[in-house]
């Protein structure tokens, strides 16, 4: 199983049509998915599920369950201020600490307005993604001018992105 982690908790985001369209690139090469998206992570998780309270909130711990069921993840980051969104680092600091991530295969795609196509994000996430033990696809790729790139019908308006894309799913799957 492969989750599909859409790393804001921003309403219709970008990054959920982003993890629609990869979870199609994965169904065509055969691969099972599901969806994590921060949109539905429960909002008193800041009061209620870190530290003495791990593993107490019922609703979080569903969504923790997602990523212990599989074991293979799609990180969807947009770019934040120069970095990852603040919610995702809740959501990994909420999980089970040398548990949720640790031993997990990750690949990472980043999406910006800019150019840059999130490389500041996706390069802070490694580092935390690589502290907590997991193994990081080489291959990470870069969305920039996502709100130009991302057609109404969810698609990528480049073709050069959309076959790194599906270059990322076929390493992913061989990782």
């Amino acid at each position: 199983m492969i989750t599909l982690l859409v790393g804001t908790n921003r309403p219709n985001s970008r990054a959920r049509r982003v993890a629609t369209l990869y979870a199609s690139l994965l169904h065509t090469l055969g691969a099972e998915t599901q969806f994590l998206d921060l949109a539905d992570l429960p909002t008193d998780v800041l009061e209620n599920a870190l530290y003495h309270n791990t593993g107490k909130h019922e609703a979080f711990n569903q969504l923790a369950a997602r990523l212990d069921a599989s074991d293979k993840i799609v990180f969807l980051i947009p770019e934040y201020n120069c970095s990852f969104p603040g919610v995702l680092k809740l959501f990994i600091d909420a999980l089970p600490y040398h548990g949720g991530l640790r031993g997990k295969k990750a690949a990472l795609v980043g999406l910006g307005t800019g150019s840059q196509g999130g490389a500041l994000a996706l390069g802070h996430l490694t580092d935390v993604l690589m502290y907590l033990n997991s193994a990081v696809l080489p291959q990470r790729v870069r969305l920039p001018f996502i709100d130009k790139e991302l057609t109404a019908d969810n698609q990528l308006a480049t073709p050069l992105l959309a076959q790194l894309l599906r270059e990322q799913a076929a390493a992913l799957l061989a990782f």
